[in-house]
């Protein structure tokens, strides 16, 4: 649906998301001994150099307990992600990763270059941050292969919530575009700030969605993607406050690794039907599974490689 939509705004980042603007970075480099071996995970090795750079990342995240027994568990479990990612050939692109990247950078009021320098001085590293970042955002695209379609609610179970909850919820329904002013990946850098004002420009001007595909065509490298109907409990994180505080019938542009998008309200009603209940009562379920920290099926999922891995700690 939307481009940009990944698990990242809500899930990618974790608590790291929350606190990457304030931490307390160290006066002074890491420096790491010699590394060695301290897990094997089948045939993949976690070294003494790896745990050391997740202990210093769990650090700004501000994580009590023993971090350095956290670390090897958080490694272990990417480390068989990684695999099963590797496995079905479900991993994001390099692009996708450093798009995260500097998304992550720019909503922490940094540059790339700014957190980079900022990782590497807290002993993280680019590197190290760059792999969580890409198993996080492969991962959940793993596990909805896996369970999605057993995800969805059922008409029993739908039944059963409504009668639970006495009436149909109501949510809003919306019919939206869009409008994407394409940057090429060569050209970011050069012309990303000039296609920022086009498209910010572009929007008093907007004609409405009929004329949506004949005003792009106005303008040079503007393409127009028709996203139909969305329920608000379907609308990606990053989207979300974007649509509730749209000013006339667009949103406020914002960077993806697509380019600059803002996205066009064709109509919006309040809607209480079937569809709408069902999407509410998953929105429900997937807060409920944020508030654990892991979903049902993610665990699932990770106890099945888990039970079937050879881990060795040294």
């Amino acid at each position: 649906m939307f481009s940009g939509k990944t698990p990242m705004r809500a899930l990618l980042f974790g608590a790291a998301a929350l606190v990457m603007a304030s931490f307390a970075v160290p006066s002074s480099d890491v420096a790491f001994a010699a590394s060695e071996v301290k897990v094997l995970v089948n045939s993949q090795v976690i070294t003494s150099g790896d745990i050391a750079k997740r202990v210093a990342f769990l650090k700004l995240q501000r994580q009590k307990g023993d971090l350095n027994k956290l670390a090897k568990e958080q490694l272990v479990d990417e480390t068989l992600k990684r695999a099963e990612i590797s496995r079905l050939r479900m991993s994001v692109s390099t692009t996708d990763v450093d798009a995260a990247f500097g998304r992550f950078a720019s909503s922490n009021k940094m540059t790339p270059a700014q957190l980079s320098q900022i990782l590497e001085k807290a002993g993280v590293g680019v590197d190290h941050f760059k792999s969580y970042i890409a198993v996080s955002m492969s991962w959940p695209r793993v596990v909805n292969a896996r369970f999605g379609a057993k995800s969805r609610m059922s008409n029993d179970d739908l039944v059963t919530r409504m009668t639970e909850n006495k009436t149909k919820p109501v949510t809003t329904e919306y019919f939206l575009k869009q409008i994407v002013f394409v940057v090429p990946a060569a050209k970011r850098n050069a012309i990303l700030n000039q296609r920022k004002a086009e498209a910010e420009a572009s929007r008093s001007k907007f004609p409405g969605c009929d004329q949506a595909k004949v005003f792009a065509a106005t303008m040079r490298d503007v393409s127009v993607q028709d996203l139909g109907r969305v329920l608000a409990p379907e609308v990606p994180e990053m989207w979300k406050p974007l649509l509730e505080k749209a000013s006339g019938n667009t949103t406020a542009p914002i960077v993806t690794d697509r380019g600059v998008e803002y996205v066009a309200i064709c109509s919006q009603r309040q809607v209480n039907d079937d569809v709408a209940a069902a999407a509410v009562f998953r929105a429900e379920d997937i807060g409920k599974d944020k508030a654990t920290g892991v979903s049902a099926n993610d665990k699932k999922y990770m106890d099945e490689l888990r039970s079937k891995a050879q881990i060795v700690y040294r």
